[in-house]
């Protein structure tokens, strides 16, 4: 039987493992993904990451108005303040915004958090007072002292690493010691990718963006998983055949299911980024960016990872 699967050949791509040759570009991809990699680590080293409130610490003031009010208004409001790091930003229609800023820090945790509280109570004063636009609704108001931001940071980026450390023994152990590399790299190529696209376009890191990038690990995760098992279930098949074959094979099969899959879920997440807004809008975009990645990376990253460390061991088998 697998003689007979070996032997046919696909009428519309001339080769007996499929119609596009993955494995043969290879050196291309692993290039443009290694360049990619390093200009996302440089230009995050450079630019440095934009934390939210969770990060940093701060305040952040949601207020709705009644009428519409343009940010050109409420900017210089809030600015005359004196506080520190002010930004604003429309949230949903024309009349929500979300003003954030940063407080002085005192000389004890109590003085830090009185001055946090006038702050918020100078903005609020004049936002409800100095706006001729009907009484504004104060929505929320979200705090974070910065010792709390930095322990958040910390724990948020050892999660992320310490979420990796345990899929490289799971693949390991699932699969084999020849499958672990390539899924971690893939991993961390993802997202260290996709936030740097992220901070290019000049959106903040905070808790629920981590919590979107584990996500994207995960989803990328599961579609390398995917094209692990085929590529072990052909490698049964075709004992005689090297693993570029078997690699090549694998993904010409999987392709019809990655594509449909990622498909769907990119088109639920892109809707999500148009018409949700606010914070749910940032972490759509983000998991738009990944899934973009993870499929790419599962197809030039994961599988071919196999063949490097083939050739380490001194057992790859071209054909």
């Amino acid at each position: 039987m697998a003689k007979a699967i070996q032997n046919k050949k696909d009428n519309s791509g001339g080769h007996d493992y499929g119609r596009f040759d993955f494995v043969g570009k290879v050196g291309l991809f692993g290039g443009i993904s290694a360049a990619l990699v390093v200009i996302s680590l440089a230009y995050l080293a450079v630019r440095g990451i934009t934390y939210g409130i969770d990060f940093a610490g701060g305040t952040e003031i949601q207020v709705k108005f009644n009428g519409n009010v343009a940010i050109e208004q409420l900017r210089p409001l809030v600015e005359k303040q004196g506080l520190k790091h002010v930004e604003l930003q429309s949230f949903g229609g024309a009349d929500e915004f979300v003003v954030r800023f940063q407080t002085e820090h005192g000389k004890t945790d109590k003085e830090t958090n009185d001055l946090q509280n006038s702050a918020v109570t100078k903005v609020k004063e004049a936002i409800t007072t100095e706006l001729a636009s009907g009484q504004p609704e104060i929505r929320r108001v979200d705090s974070v002292g910065p010792q709390v931001g930095a322990e958040l940071k910390r724990n948020g980026f050892l999660a992320v690493f310490y979420c990796l450390l345990v899929i490289l023994i799971y693949v390991a152990l699932r699969f084999d010691y020849k499958y672990a590399p390539g899924a971690v790299i893939c991993l961390a190529h993802d997202a260290v990718i996709t936030l740097g696209i992220f901070v290019l376009v000049g959106k903040e890191v905070n808790v629920p963006i981590l919590a979107a990038i584990l996500t994207l690990i995960g989803y990328s995760l599961n579609d390398t998983i995917v094209v692990y098992d085929r590529i072990r279930e052909t490698e049964g098949h075709y004992r005689d055949r090297g693993i570029g074959f078997i690699i090549n094979k694998s993904i010409n099969d999987m392709l019809g299911r990655t594509l449909i899959t990622s498909g769907t879920v990119f088109t639920s997440a892109i809707c999500l980024y148009f018409f949700a807004g606010g914070t749910v809008s940032d972490i759509a975009f983000a998991i738009c960016v990944g899934i973009v990645f993870g499929t790419y990376s599962s197809i030039y990253v994961a599988a071919p990872m196999i063949l490097l460390v083939e050739k380490m061991n001194g057992t790859h088998k071209a054909a």
